[in-house]
């Protein structure tokens, strides 16, 4: 157990540069290409170059001015995340389990800070999340045992990104959007491998979350029924506390 912690907290520690490269880069309107330079100063921002901006201070090394996410905040998340999927793994999931989840959480981490601050959840990002955590569970399932476990994730997967996708194309931007339905595919694959019951939790928990939280900014004056507000990370933190719920 000991050993699961510390390797845990080592792999979250490892993955948070690359994750706040992937929210610098990728927080940006939708008709606007990858950012590569710093917004103030236009220093690049690659690792090599430019290594400050990518860890936990989140300063650009040029300028020294804020860049992404605010400092340690990312990496407060990602630890979160990893003790969610720690939990989830243990005490008889495989290790393909542990890694399909392991992998959707992280990049749900980028996402819901993405999704923060542009109100957009990248295909570029959210489809490769799910597609893995399936391929993975694939491998749990040739490996252990699960096969109809698999093909029911796979069916939630699909009919979760399906379902919010044709919400969105009904009811519009305010309803949902489309990178919510790519966000959706991984939740129902890893959900679904659970179980039906977990993808009714893990989706409850999702609305229950962001309704509590629409309806405490409208109480407090700080958004309007006119706001459009972002899903993805209650969707995230949803799957993830359901799975450690649940497992």
């Amino acid at each position: 157990m000991a050993a699961d912690r510390h390797r845990a907290a080592l792999a979250a520690a490892a993955v948070t540069p690359l994750l706040r490269w992937a929210v610098l880069v990728h927080a940006v309107p939708e008709d606007q290409p990858w950012r590569r330079h710093c917004p103030h100063c236009r220093a690049p921002l690659t690792p090599s170059s430019n290594l400050a901006a990518l860890l936990p201070t989140g300063r650009c090394g040029v300028c020294a001015r804020r860049v992404g996410p605010p400092p340690y905040t990312l990496e407060a998340a990602t630890a979160v995340v990893a003790a969610l999927v720690l939990l989830a793994a243990l005490p008889d999931r495989s290790v393909w389990e542990a890694a399909a989840a392991g992998v959707w959480g992280a990049v749900g981490v980028a996402l819901a800070f993405i999704d923060l601050a542009v109100h957009r959840l990248p295909f570029r990002l959210t489809v490769p999340a799910g597609a893995a955590a399936l391929a993975l569970l694939g491998v749990a399932a040739l490996t252990g045992g699960g096969g109809e476990a698999w093909v029911r994730a796979a069916l939630a997967g699909t009919g979760c990104g399906l379902a919010f996708a044709l919400v969105t194309l009904i009811f519009g931007a305010r309803a949902f959007g489309l990178g919510d339905a790519g966000l959706a595919l991984g939740a129902g694959v890893l959900l679904g491998w659970l179980g039906w019951g977990a993808v009714v939790v893990g989706l409850f928990l999702a609305f229950l979350g962001s309704g509590l939280v629409a309806l405490t900014l409208l109480v407090t004056g700080r958004a309007s029924r006119r706001d459009s507000l972002p899903f993805g990370p209650y969707l995230a933190g949803g799957t993830l506390l359901t799975l450690a719920w649940l497992a």
